[in-house]
């Protein structure tokens, strides 16, 4: 039920301003009472609708929506919303990540930095073998980390939002069916400078991350929405 109505007003298919009641909810589903307060209590936390007594849940402005919740990210990525959502998104990685890299160069200890070089080596593995759930996994496990070392808790809490990113890219068919030398390369790099405390470097590889990513994205839903 949740997805249902989540997914249905993140893609415009219930616009802002649109009501909606517990009851017909209920008789939608064939849902009990206590199941469809659980939907719009969830659905109020994630600020896509508020309740007005008398009248039922109110679907809000995308402007006052946490676009930083998973759910809801992954509700975009999957509907008719994905060209927006992978544009902000990268938009947003665009400006943190790198910036993370740097300050994980300063800060991370150097557990952090083995565990690091350790997830890159096993990225490089599993590229080889074209094992794209694996690779996947490793993935988000060292952006995850680098986030985390970065030793800013702000930047720690944006771990969801970029494996919503990478498994999006990943479940849609955004990623080549062998992930690019190049790109594993730079993970590798990243990894190298983090550990050696280069700050430089690390920002720089990470960058380079990003924008490669963009791009091998924008072959594959348009060029136009990263302009």
């Amino acid at each position: 039920m949740l997805d249902a109505f989540g997914s249905a007003i993140a893609n415009g298919e219930i616009p802002p301003g649109s009501v909606l009641r517990s009851d017909e909810i209920q008789e939608r589903f064939g849902a009990s009472r206590t199941v469809a307060r659980e939907v719009v209590r969830a659905l109020e936390t994630m600020c896509l609708t508020s309740s007005k007594r008398r009248v039922g849940m109110i679907v809000r402005e995308p402007r006052d929506w946490n676009h930083y919740d998973p759910r809801l990210l992954r509700w975009q990525l999957d509907g008719s919303e994905r060209k927006t959502a992978l544009r902000t998104l990268t938009e947003l990685r665009s400006g943190v990540e790198p910036c993370a890299a740097r300050f994980a160069a300063l800060r991370a200890t150097p557990e952090e930095g083995g565990r690091l070089r350790a997830l890159a080596k096993r990225l490089e593995e599993t590229a080889r073998r074209r094992d794209l759930a694996t690779f996947l996994g490793h993935d988000v496990a060292f952006h995850e980390l680098l986030l985390t070392a970065s030793r800013n808790p702000m930047f720690a809490q944006l771990s969801a939002v970029v494996a919503e990113v990478l498994a999006g890219r990943t479940e849609h068919g955004l990623m080549p069916e062998e992930p690019q030398p190049e790109a594993v390369a730079l993970h590798v790099e990243v990894a190298a400078a983090i550990d050696a405390g280069a700050p430089d470097r690390a920002e720089r590889a990470m960058r380079a991350i990003v924008i490669q990513a963009r791009d091998e994205m924008a072959l594959g839903v348009g060029q136009m929405i990263f302009e």
